[in-house]
């Protein structure tokens, strides 16, 4: 649930406004499909118990579609050629509301929901007997089951025109439900639109951001309407001013999409869904945050100040950095501590808890990395190719960043200092997203590394979001964010491929696999074994499956393999051929990590049946092959389709710092752009630079192509 949306736990009794853009089509006709989800989304809710009122805009609009059709049929051509008069409102009110309840009544009674109706006009509430009687009658449709439908009685009203008069104690349908949800004490008012909420402008503008709370003195003098509704007298302006003098009474308002399905039941499940009115609002969110769009922005202002930087004045900020995080790391050990402790306390188990914790010996560490990854070449605009096209035309192509980076990442902290410092070296801006179980760690180091980047670059090259609902704008941004980073549980990865048009980089799972071949030396392979299991067990590279040749169950190598792992410590599960060899559980599924100083065993009877494992049930990751049987290894480092494949080496090689990359952002079981730990280089794109003497294509006439390699200079031009 929405942290800004608990109080839906307490709410019963619900108003719920459609407006003429919800309830009609494009021309005029009642929206019977879109009316019939929505109805069946408030059967469901009132056989939940919810107290459910209904407020409906559409009758004029349902009117004089009607009338419109009746006069044309009742017409003769003549009278076609004349000027059309304006059909009276009121009449188009008597007639549209007949037929929007004959509706509404069919639509309730196919779900076994009674119905009524209830119309109103702004002299009634000027009677105090008769708000004392509509309570008490809406009070008992209530205790009965019945949904009331409360709508304008525009054929009756004394307005001078429904759709000028904007005076009164209502002026709309908008403003109606706003009274009704105070005037019968409800402890929720929806009002249903053709948009998914209050946008900061035209929600047709690409630049409007929807508004996911509204604050009042944030939002008020900053927003920008569009066109009013397409069919009723208000539009979301109206929209809004009901949903401030709602919320502001005491009734929080959403204001939400009536075309998106199940968003009424969405909204009281506590997601996040539309714009949220609320008069608490401002205590929950900083008047001055600023959107996700605009640190995104901000990010991508920043790198480019980055980039124009030299090569000296980039390593300058890393060796920076590096200082900064040993000259605080009391702080940020305190900090730590605060998270470990926490978690410990909230019941998180122990391999979440080892991920999460940070030693003074780890901060010495990552300043290392740092400084490694200060002294590497550099590697912004670096020329990868070198062409003549034609004489005195020369064609480059060269490295440059990516642009924005958008991190979510789960409990490690140390992730984040990783992270931080490849985007500096690569140019990149940075937005990261860590776990909440880290969110001292996360603002400390956070801290401590954006001070040391200088004011010429300024510190929002790198943001840190704070909450979760940050992520689902932030992963709309495609025309700013360039990648998108996820590192973390499958089940994270797959929410953010299956939510944004942004390229996504990463892997889901880390099942890695060590097969022990028959021509294996024992002893290596004990040790290997131990290594990818025991060295960090909660690490994605960490071996989560022991496949063994056949020969080994029979000459008792399994056995010893057994024996040492049950000595570390390690809870051993069993494939089906292992199973009644040696007692232990038998594991439910091959598909399976771990996280923790546990592994699944496996008898094979081949190499091959051993690769064919591993492409059924691995998640393309790091696989490792323990032979001395050198024709062996070769086909299955050849043939495993896989990020990394090992030969007699430890699973947990496969790291950016242990293979010289300096440090890394994950690791990628992609295909595409980049695959295996992602350093600097995989942060990097390229782009032609062409350099030429006046020449023009003129039909290829006047171009002799030669299209000659030239040797590349070393060298990044000044950058």
């Amino acid at each position: 649930m929405d942290s800004t949306r608990a109080f839906v736990k307490n709410v019963r009794r619900v108003v719920v406004k459609v407006g003429t853009a919800v309830v009609t089509r494009d021309d005029g006709r009642l929206a019977v499909g879109r009316l019939g989800a929505i109805f069946e989304q408030l059967e469901k809710l009132n056989s939940r118990g919810f107290e459910i009122i209904l407020v409906t805009s559409g009758a004029v609009g349902a009117g004089r579609q009607r009338l419109k059709y009746r006069k044309m049929i009742n017409s003769s051509f003549a009278d076609l050629q004349k000027p059309q008069v304006e059909l009276d409102g009121k009449a188009c009110a008597a007639v549209g509301q007949n037929g929007l309840m004959a509706l509404y009544d069919t639509l309730f009674s196919q779900l076994d929901v009674t119905s009524s109706q209830l119309l109103v006009t702004d002299n009634d509430f000027k009677n105090a007997d008769f708000r004392v009687q509509l309570t008490r009658t809406v009070d008992s449709l209530l205790d009965l089951r019945s949904i009331p439908i409360f709508n304008e009685n525009d054929a009756i009203s004394t307005r001078r025109a429904p759709y000028e008069d904007s005076s009164g104690i209502f002026w709309d349908n908008d403003s109606l439900a706003a009274l009704l949800a105070m005037e019968l004490k409800a402890d929720l008012l929806v009002l249903l639109s053709d948009v998914d909420g209050l946008y900061s402008g035209p929600p047709s503008d690409p630049r409007s951001k929807l508004i996911h709370t509204y604050i009042k003195q944030k939002h008020q003098k900053a927003i920008s309407f569009g066109d009013k509704s397409r069919m009723g007298r208000g539009g979301m302006d109206a929209k809004v001013k009901a949903a401030v003098n709602a919320a502001y009474s005491g009734t929080p308002v959403v204001i939400a999409s009536g075309y998106v399905p199940n968003n009424i039941i969405k909204v009281l499940n506590g997601e996040c869904v539309g714009t949220l009115f609320h008069k608490d609002a401002h205590m929950w969110i900083p008047v001055t945050e600023v959107s996700p769009h605009e640190v995104a922005v901000s990010a991508r202002e920043a790198s480019r100040r980055l980039q124009a930087l030299t090569s000296e004045e980039r390593k300058k900020i890393l060796l920076d950095v590096a200082s900064a995080l040993e000259a605080n790391e009391h702080f940020i050990m305190l900090e730590n501590d605060a998270d470990v402790e926490a978690a410990r306390d909230a019941g998180y188990d122990e391999a979440l808890v080892a991920r999460l914790a940070l030693k003074p010996s780890k901060i010495r560490a990552l300043a290392e990395s740092v400084r490694r990854l200060a002294e590497m070449e550099e590697p912004i605009g670096q020329v990868l190719k070198r062409t003549e096209l034609a004489e005195g035309l020369i064609l480059e192509k060269k490295s440059c960043p990516l642009g924005v980076l958008l991190i979510v990442f789960e409990s490690r902290p140390d992730a984040l200092v990783q992270i931080s410092s490849l985007a500096i070296r690569s140019g990149n801006g940075l937005l990261l997203k860590g776990g909440k179980e880290a969110k001292r760690s996360n603002a400390i180091l956070h801290k401590v590394i954006t001070s040391a980047i200088p004011e010429t670059v300024g510190a929002k090259l790198i943001g840190l979001l704070t909450t979760r609902e940050e992520i689902p704008e932030l992963l709309k941004l495609d025309d700013v964010i360039d990648l998108v980073i996820p590192r973390g549980s499958n089940k994270l990865v797959s929410q953010i491929k299956s939510s944004t048009k942004i390229p996504v980089l990463g892997h889901s799972d880390g099942i890695c696999h060590v097969y022990v071949d028959k021509a294996a030396n024992l002893e290596m392979a004990k040790k290997i074994v131990l290594d990818a299991k025991t060295d960090y067990p909660a690490a994605c590279n960490a071996m989560e499956t022991l496949l063994v040749h056949k020969d080994l169950m029979a000459n008792g190598g399994l056995q010893e393999l057994v024996k040492e792992l049950e000595q570390e410590g390690v809870t051993l599960f069993a494939g089906p051929r292992v199973n009644g060899v040696v007692s232990f559980s038998r594991a439910n599924t091959f598909h399976h990590e771990y996280n923790s100083k546990a592994c699944t065993i496996e008898i094979v009877k081949n190499v091959d049946e051993a690769i064919e494992h591993i492409h059924s049930y691995g998640s393309s990751h790091t696989e490792c092959i323990v032979t001395d049987n050198q024709e062996v290894a070769e086909h299955f480092l050849n043939r495993v389709d896989s990020a990394a494949v090992f030969h007699n080496a430890s699973t947990r090689f496969c790291d950016g710092a242990r293979f010289g990359l300096g440090a890394e952002v994950g690791i990628s079981t992609s295909k595409i752009h980049a695959r295996g730990p992602v350093g600097v280089e995989g942060l990097l794109t390229t782009r032609w630079v062409l350099r030429g003497q006046g020449q023009v294509v003129e039909g290829d006439k006047g171009v002799v192509y030669t299209h000659k390699d030239l040797l590349m200079s070393n060298g990044c031009n000044g950058h």
